[in-house]
């Protein structure tokens, strides 16, 4: 588990993707901007990610059943009174999240690359529990991300409860290329913009 900032505004649990830990590139880079927003942010992984990490072999990641469990009891262990809680994921952990939002301590959630659907699959949608969301989701995606594009994501119909940010010519990580102008430091400045403006 890592830890970075001071609880000012409130906490935040980060949970990792399918196949990167909690201490990526992109998790440090985006843990660095929600510190500086006064969350103190709490990465952590899942408990097959910690095997990978102890034995160096690969594996796949657990069901969703048994993410879920995981990320409760660390909902539970990291409740402070009178701080919001915010849940946050890189893809597969903001997939996760999105389920745990009816958990009481939980204010929103905050997902950079919704995996809308499996890479190729763009009929084995992941929108269902969306569409019953008590608290506010924010997903942070790329126009051009392979599980949930622009073109794919605008005719989910989804909720008012889903807002949804699109980074220009961004991939899964919402990375774009040279030739858009952009940077993936430009975009992720902007999420913690956001991001921001929701805190205040």
């Amino acid at each position: 588990m890592l830890i970075d900032g001071e609880l000012k505004t409130g906490k935040v649990l980060f949970a990792h993707g399918a196949g990167a830990p909690m201490d990526s590139d992109f998790m440090q880079q985006m843990a660095l901007r929600l510190a500086k927003l006064g969350l103190q942010v709490v990465r952590f992984e899942f408990p097959y990610m910690q095997t990978i990490r102890e034995t160096g072999k690969r594996r796949p990641p657990d069901r969703m059943p048994k993410l879920l469990d995981y990320f409760t009891q660390l909902i539970e262990e990291q409740v402070v009174d009178g701080q919001p809680l915010y849940l946050a994921g890189k893809s597969m952990g903001g997939r996760a999240a999105s389920m745990l939002l009816s958990h009481p301590a939980v204010s929103a959630g905050f997902v950079f690359g919704y995996p809308f659907h499996p890479r190729g699959k763009p009929d084995s949608l992941r929108v269902d529990h969306l569409k019953d969301l008590p608290k506010p989701l924010h997903i942070f995606q790329g126009e051009r991300d392979p599980m949930g594009s622009l073109p794919e994501v605008t005719e989910y119909n989804l909720p008012s409860s889903v807002h949804v940010y699109w980074f220009e010519d961004g991939d899964h990580d919402i990375k774009p290329r040279k030739a858009s102008g952009f940077t993936q430091i430009q975009h992720m400045d902007h999420i913690a913009q956001i991001i921001g403006k929701q805190l205040s």
